[in-house]
């Protein structure tokens, strides 16, 4: 295990931006498949959040917007999540990914049903 800075880390776990993986040493940047512009490295993307959450109907309690807003989960495993691609094509798009490989397992519009594989 390598110290750098304050954080400690192991060579081929990442959960870091590209250009910080790649300052140092780390080889497992995320690969979005883009269904516009086919396989892009995450420093085209910028993430944008939990693509599983609904919003409250708007004559909902002032809690259940509350909840929507500030509270998320941290899932260990599957998770759809929103990422938009700032570097590229400039679409929203859903990702189905796992936290804890990073594995992409499907990309689809903003508009797709993702189905969540079983653990």
């Amino acid at each position: 295990m390598k110290l750098i800075g304050w954080t400690a880390f192991k060579p081929g776990i990442c959960s870091m931006s590209a250009a910080t993986a790649r300052i140092r040493g780390c080889s497992d940047v995320i690969r979005i498949p883009c269904p516009h512009c086919g396989p892009r490295d995450e420093a085209e993307f910028t993430y944008r959040g939990d693509a599983s959450v609904a919003r409250p109907a708007p004559d909902a309690p002032m809690e259940a917007f509350h909840d929507y807003v500030y509270l998320r989960a941290n899932p260990r495993g599957w998770h759809l999540e929103w990422w938009h691609h700032s570097g590229g094509c400039r679409q929203f798009l859903k990702v189905l990914r796992h936290t804890m490989t990073h594995e992409v397992r499907a990309v689809g519009l903003a508009t797709a049903q993702l189905e969540m594989p079983p653990e």
